[in-house]
């Protein structure tokens, strides 16, 4: 149990690392223009979507499908509440603050990035065939070729 739940708390963890980090640079150090603001958070957007294409990457050479959907969707669905309900206090503000419309914008833009992201890196690698059921279906076809044919008597 641990060594399936660990590294998707771990992918979480460090998602939201990366919107609190941002949050800290532009609540403390950033520049004062709004649009600038917003580019340093779509680039921690970005960020996220990059960790999350590494991470689809890396769990769809060693799992199946079946097992990597679900654990990605956890560390995002988990990483997503974190970052909408603790982030904004990392940004020197509170969740709801500037209100509903802004607060449903936030998760949808992060879905978007962190699943697009996931979705990404596991495209790739299937594109490339070097995806866990790939892999599978050449060690297969391998053993099949190794073996020698049965002789049939009739």
């Amino acid at each position: 149990m641990r060594d399936r739940w660990q590294p998707v708390g771990i992918l979480a963890g460090v998602l939201f690392a990366i919107n609190a980090v941002v949050r800290l640079i532009v609540w403390q150090v950033g520049p004062k223009s709004d649009s600038k603001q917003i580019t340093v958070g779509f680039v921690g957007l970005a960020l996220v979507g990059l960790v999350m294409a590494g991470a689809g990457w890396r769990w769809g050479r060693r799992y199946p499908m079946s097992r990597v959907t679900p654990d990605l969707c956890v560390a995002v669905a988990v990483a997503c509440l974190l970052t909408v309900l603790v982030g904004p206090f990392f940004g020197g503000t509170r969740p709801f603050k500037e209100g509903a419309g802004l607060f449903f914008a936030e998760i949808w833009h992060y879905l978007a990035f962190a699943g697009g992201g996931a979705i990404l890196g596991l495209l790739v690698l299937m594109a490339l065939g070097r995806d866990y059921r790939a892999e599978a279906l050449k060690r297969y076809a391998k053993t099949r070729a190794a073996k020698p044919r049965k002789v049939v008597r009739r």
